[in-house]
């Protein structure tokens, strides 16, 4: 499945280190869903410090920001509190959401192929609709370019 802006958004109902993020519980708002490869490594840490530092602009938009990989709840909840995160992160462990998003795909790394995350974000807007999509995302700059785009 191939989403593009315009597109409903697939549904999302995972564990999260204190609880469930499900995007239906969310109906009517902006999210940002961003899809990144794995907890507590260098590129993952500074995109989930980013959105964290930029979070109260986030709030005060009414826009609700979510981090998603196949790392596990007691992994989320070390990163977070390892790093001061303020953003919602979601367990995807056997990659529906991110089969859904169309992020999980086949890498290459030193001339190894293996599957994982694209690193992807999707703004959905009220609607449940995608309204943006960042593809193969270059970290720095990047939440506060997601937070011009919404309106900050």
């Amino acid at each position: 499945m191939s989403l593009s802006p315009g597109s409903p958004a697939p549904a999302i109902d995972l564990a999260t280190d204190d609880g469930r993020f499900s995007l239906a519980e969310h109906a009517g708002k902006t999210v940002v869903v961003y899809f990144y490869p794995k907890d507590d490594t260098s590129g993952c840490t500074l995109e989930a410090k980013d959105f964290t530092a930029f979070a109260p602009e986030f709030e005060r938009l009414g826009v609700v920001v979510v981090g998603i990989s196949p790392d596990g709840e007691t992994s989320h909840a070390k990163f977070r509190a390892k790093h001061g995160l303020a953003v919602v992160l979601a367990s995807d462990p056997n990659q529906a959401a991110a089969n859904a998003y169309g992020v999980w795909k086949e890498k290459s790394m030193y001339g190894r192929k293996y599957m994982g995350i694209e690193r992807t974000t999707f703004l959905i807007g009220p609607d449940g609709r995608i309204a943006r999509i960042w593809e193969k995302v270059k970290v720095t700059g990047h939440a506060e370019a997601v937070l011009k785009v919404v309106g900050g």
